[in-house]
């Protein structure tokens, strides 16, 4: 075997979801309309936060950096995407390969024990209504907010150092749109199985751990919900974890489906769908879940505008 050197060899090439040309401009158009709207949400999101004083609050603290997230990993994946759709060469150079893929892992790994931070806030909220401003400090925040990231590039820094001791032979197209692991663990020619397990070790163990935090956090939520007498009651209490429970269930369900599984169980079909889901379409349902449902998200828009419109409720909203 003649293992490549990245400096001989510097390209990948993503073959892309379809090579034909008609689906390939139908779906370019679908990516960045999805894109142009994630940009605007997730944007939108972050500055309806930052200027409304009603939202500075921990739920929305958590919430500004999902929205960061997300648009960081699909800008990360989609423009790329984009590009090689319209055009006929769809080469990506080794660098900018493991950098896609570094960021990516870095970014949703960071995900992971951010939608927990948001399940543990939630948790707080309804069980110690209370102590919630003592607990969940903006140094508990914080802290919690740091770990996540932190998380994220432990993740990601294994996963790296993992497929740098690849060697890949014969054909380097990868079966992907972007570079994604188990894609470049099938490529490869080398013994893989230590690196799998290894890679499948550390993913699991964020995943499950963060899993096991938010199915800890919800059990109690859910026992303190059914001993609330009233409906009214209840039906307030679960509509403010609602919104996180169908986010936390479509990023959970596909990313297990995507990444717990050996490489010989890569599908090329179903393995892509499943992967434009959260890379390209997630991110874009997130800040609908949590916004456009969301009165306080609603009434925090109005008020924005109508500081816009008339400066002195600047006055009156700081002080609320």
């Amino acid at each position: 075997m003649n293992p490549w050197n990245y400096t001989d060899e510097p390209d990948f090439i993503l073959t892309g979801l379809t090579s034909f040309k008609e689906i390939q401009l139908a779906l370019f158009a679908l990516f960045l309309l999805i894109y142009l709207v994630t940009v605007l949400g997730n944007t939108g999101m972050i500055c309806i936060i930052h200027l409304d004083a009603q939202l500075h609050t921990p739920m929305y603290f958590f919430l500004t950096h999902l929205s960061f997230l997300d648009l960081s990993y699909s800008t990360v994946i989609t423009p790329k995407t984009l590009e090689n759709l319209l055009t006929s060469v769809k080469n990506i150079s080794f660098m900018g390969c493991f950098t896609q893929l570094y960021f990516f892992v870095l970014f949703a790994g960071a995900e992971c024990f951010l939608l927990s931070s948001m399940a543990y806030d939630r948790y707080v909220a309804i069980c110690n209504p209370l102590h919630y401003p003592v607990i969940m400090s903006k140094r508990r925040c914080r802290a919690l907010l740091t770990c996540s990231y932190m998380i994220g590039v432990f993740d990601s820094s294994v996963n790296m150092l993992c497929l740098s001791r690849l060697s890949f032979c014969g054909s380097h197209a990868i079966n992907h749109f972007f570079c994604d692991t188990p894609a470049i663990l099938a490529l490869s020619c080398s013994d893989t199985y230590t690196i799998e397990m290894i890679i499948i070790i550390v993913s699991s163990s964020t995943l499950l751990v963060s899993l096991l935090t938010i199915s800890m956090s919800y059990t109690s939520i859910l026992s303190a919900i059914l001993k609330i007498s009233s409906t009214s009651g209840k039906r307030k209490a679960f509509s403010t974890c609602a919104s996180h429970l169908l986010a936390v269930t479509i990023f959970y369900s596909t990313t297990i489906f995507t990444y717990l599984k050996p490489k010989k169980s890569y599908s090329l079909g179903k393995d892509q769908v499943a992967s434009v889901f959260y890379t390209i379409v997630i991110p874009m349902l997130n800040p609908l879940i949590y916004s456009l449902r969301n009165k306080e998200v609603k009434g925090a828009i109005s008020r924005v505008i109508k500081k816009r419109e008339d400066p002195r409720e600047i006055t009156v909203g700081a002080g609320i």
